[in-house]
């Protein structure tokens, strides 16, 4: 079976995040990935933008019940009809998540993956602070190579 990625970030992220995240899907895509994520805009829309472009797979696991709300580069849509609590989802279907920028509903991510033992790595994301979880295992990283390069380590 292929190893999946889930990247995670906000539907509202700068120029320089959406950038990263283009990157982070062309490299899942040259490792022969799937990149999973949540399958609308800003960072999910870039790293499936990159995947893409790159040859790789996409999957979107959908807020609505409707495909047609998912991004251009959106190979499966995964309709859930659940609204944000689609977020569980999308953070334990991957092997690895790779979270880029974000915002509460990233957290929310980060949380769901990190108390399920997925290997979490990030890019300009949420700090975690050992004090309020002895447990936090959130791996950093500096490009999006390194941070791919590191996900698929963890789960090989």
């Amino acid at each position: 079976m292929k190893k999946s990625i889930s990247v995670i970030g906000s539907a509202n992220c700068s120029e320089a995040e959406y950038k990263i995240a283009t990157e982070v899907g062309a490299e899942i895509a040259r490792k022969e990935g799937v990149l999973i994520c949540g399958g609308l805009g800003g960072i999910m829309e870039a790293a499936s933008k990159g995947a893409k472009d790159a040859g790789g797979e996409t999957v979107g696991i959908l807020p609505s019940a409707d495909k047609e709300c998912s991004n251009n580069f959106i190979d499966i849509g995964v309709v859930t009809g659940l609204g944000e609590a689609r977020n569980i989802i999308v953070a334990l279907s991957g092997d690895a998540v790779i979270a880029i920028g974000g915002e509460l509903g990233t957290l929310s991510e980060l949380c769901f993956a990190m108390k399920n033992k997925k290997p979490v790595i990030g890019i300009g994301t949420w700090e975690l602070d050992k004090s309020y979880c002895s447990k936090v295992n959130m791996i950093t990283a500096k490009t999006a190579k390194e941070a791919v390069d590191k996900a698929f380590s963890l789960i090989q």
